[in-house]
């Protein structure tokens, strides 16, 4: 397996993986651009909206296991508000 990771996605992130996007929602990647940079795309594990696009180096996304998505989904305004102080977010943006 190459061990080498790619700048334009530090987290690796691949086609059928599941990552948080920019709006903390769990997506299931379903197609990555590289024409741009590497962009992201996919559809929401929370609410089945999409294209949902996230620059894989600039959005910092994460990787999800499949076993957290449903905890996330159960009180998804709770993992948004617990996410944002992770990162230390106190705009206290939109849901």
């Amino acid at each position: 397996m190459d061990s080498e990771v790619d700048p334009r996605n530090p987290a690796g992130i691949r086609v059928g993986d599941i990552y948080e996007d920019c709006f903390f929602h769990p997506v299931l990647c379903t197609d990555i651009d590289d024409v741009a940079g590497l962009v992201l795309g996919g559809v929401s594990l929370i609410d089945g909206s999409s294209p949902r696009n996230c620059d894989a180096r600039y959005c910092h996304p994460v990787r999800i296991e499949v076993g957290d998505v449903m905890t996330i989904k159960q009180d998804f305004q709770g993992y948004v508000l617990r996410r944002k102080a992770d990162l230390g977010d106190t705009t206290g943006g939109s849901l």
